[in-house]
């Protein structure tokens, strides 16, 4: 492929770290330059800058991996950072009461992010990761995020294609609607063998005066799952972080 015309440098560094993902996390400058379709020699020179900095790193096998650097970069974004230092102990406290994965997620443009995860030892296994990123309308914590995103951004997820990750998926965007409205309704949200058939989810807003912000869950398997039962551990552990996020204890920032 030909490198794209007119590419400024900073737009060319961010095709290369973008090139990673979870499913590639080590490539070649070969692999590199054919992801970013950008000449070999620009990526030999945009690494090796990249590498002195520590967004990368080379392993002894050649391949190019993310670096540290990034991470303690990526650490000081103020609306998972504070977030996270308040949420982390009620997160905790939700799993010792449950021993069950619990989820910490918020929302970006039209996908999730998840910012914190405890899994639980013997839970069931879950396919999602600190730091990646999901489609709001399959799971717990992001039909809450959809639920009470602005107009516009709800509009937009309906408009467009739903990627169906079980038979259980909601597809149709007439039934998606109505569900959210659901979510509103009662305060949290269910997401039942939705993204795998083996797990169901709950989720409850965390909220501040502009909104909700984000979004807590349990993530428990599905044929020992109670909804109504876990329905109030989750909103109430929401509520705590609310609180928290809106007076801060010292020492922590507010979002």
């Amino acid at each position: 492929m030909r490198a794209e015309p007119g590419r400024s440098v900073t737009s060319k560094v961010l095709a290369l770290l973008d090139a990673f993902s979870p499913a590639t996390p080590a490539l070649t400058l070969s692999e590199l330059a054919r992801r970013t379709r950008l000449p070999l020699p620009t990526v030999h020179r945009r690494t090796a800058e990249l590498v002195e900095w520590g967004a990368l790193e080379r392993g002894d096998d050649g391949r190019y991996r993310i670096g540290l650097r990034l991470w303690e970069v990526a650490s000081l974004a103020p609306r998972g950072l504070g977030l996270r230092e308040v949420a982390l102990p009620v997160m905790e406290d939700l799993y010792e009461v449950t021993h069950e994965n619990v989820q910490l997620a918020v929302r970006q443009d039209l996908e999730l992010v998840f910012i914190e995860r405890i899994a639980g030892r013997h839970a069931v296994p879950v396919l999602t990761r600190v730091g990646g990123r999901f489609a709001l309308h399959a799971t717990g914590v992001g039909l809450v995020l959809l639920a009470h995103a602005p107009a516009e951004v709800q509009e937009q997820v309906l408009a467009a294609p739903l990627e169906r990750y079980t038979e259980l998926t909601i597809t149709d965007p007439g039934r998606l609607r109505r569900c959210l409205a659901d979510v509103r309704r009662a305060g949290y949200a269910v997401s039942d063998r939705q993204v795998t058939m083996d797990a169901l989810s709950v989720a409850a807003p965390i909220r501040v005066p502009e909104g909700v912000v984000a979004a807590i869950s349990l993530v428990v398997a599905h044929d020992q799952a109670d909804p109504v039962a876990l329905a109030p551990l989750v909103r109430a552990a929401g509520r705590v972080v609310s609180r928290a996020l809106m007076d801060p204890p010292p020492g922590t920032r507010r979002m």
